[in-house]
């Protein structure tokens, strides 16, 4: 009878955590913001801009946010493919999580004994673009894996995508790809070549700390990896990857930086108290899911915040 005991008591805990971890998510449904009003609006704002803008007000320095929202029927489709393949190869597949990536990614954490490796797919990139920012903790990732599930349950795919292209940081104060395009290569987003979209992509773990005019080692090698891998799953014909790689060696031409690595640099930000986002404030446009909003920030002029 004794024997009976500790299973019993294991089998109590285990279903004691079950219960408080399924009134946490309750709790977190209840109480995240609402990704709904977002299938006809574009937000005004980001947590990650106003964490921008905090870190610079803490700093002493200027801060300007330039945005300007583009449909994604403007971006190449090579860039969107390389954007895909990269961040997020299952996103088509998954509800917001991919929970293969989360056990790994969890397993290597727990071994190195710090937040180490991503798992975010790119519907939780979104969400932490546009309500969480960048600071990492265990109730942040659990916040960040519910607005997952509640973009995916309120949005197309096609929304999704087009919202994460218009919010993602690609440089110091350009948010979307559209300012980011421009400030990269003094282009807009549709005029993108497949090479400058590689790049573009192949910047996103670490866009702060990314000098095309100094290109790491790191950087290299992961742009020309994933020109390769557009080229192997058919995103690229012989022609286009040609043509692709020769313009990524012209891109990528510049001396190596005097830190140079061959690992993405991290990220350094200061851990601020940042102003919460209001989803109710988030009124950028009037288009519908599937649909991209026709305001005037769309028609290609670059917002300065």
């Amino acid at each position: 009878m004794s024997s009976r005991h500790p299973f019993r008591r294991a089998l109590i805990a285990l279903l004691a955590a079950i219960a408080l971890a399924g009134a946490v998510a309750t709790a977190l449904w209840l109480t995240l913001p609402d990704p709904r009003p977002l299938a006809r609006t574009n937000p005004a704002t980001t947590a990650l801009i106003e964490q921008r803008r905090a870190e610079a007000a803490a700093m002493r320095r200027p801060f300007r946010a330039h945005r300007a929202w583009v449909p994604l029927e403007r971006v190449p489709g090579p860039t969107v493919a390389a954007l895909i393949l990269s961040e997020d190869a299952g996103f088509y597949g998954h509800e917001g999580l991919d929970w293969a990536a989360v056990r790994d990614a969890a397993e290597h954490d727990l071994r190195v004994g710090r937040f180490a490796r991503g798992a975010s797919t790119l519907t939780q990139q979104l969400a932490k673009n546009l309500w969480l920012g960048t600071r990492k903790s265990l109730l942040r990732k659990a916040e960040e894996a519910v607005l997952a599930v509640k973009l995916e349950r309120a949005l197309s795919k096609r929304r999704i995508l087009a919202l994460y292209l218009n919010v993602v940081e690609f440089g110091d104060g350009a948010f979307g790809i559209e300012a980011g395009a421009r400030a990269r290569f003094g282009v807009g987003a549709s005029e993108l070549s497949p090479a400058q979209g590689v790049v573009l992509v192949s910047l996103l773990p670490a866009p702060l700390r990314v000098d095309l005019d100094r290109p790491s080692t790191w950087l290299r090698q992961r742009s020309r990896r994933l020109l390769d891998r557009m080229h192997a799953t058919g995103r690229l014909d012989d022609e286009a990857h040609r043509r692709a790689a020769a313009d990524l060696e012209r891109i990528l031409a510049g001396p190596r930086p005097q830190d140079d690595r061959d690992e993405p640099p991290e990220e350094a930000s200061p851990d601020l108290a940042l102003p919460e986002v209001d989803p109710a404030d988030q009124n950028g446009g009037d288009g519908t899911a599937g649909q991209e909003p026709t305001s005037p920030r769309e028609q290609g002029g670059v917002e300065h915040e």
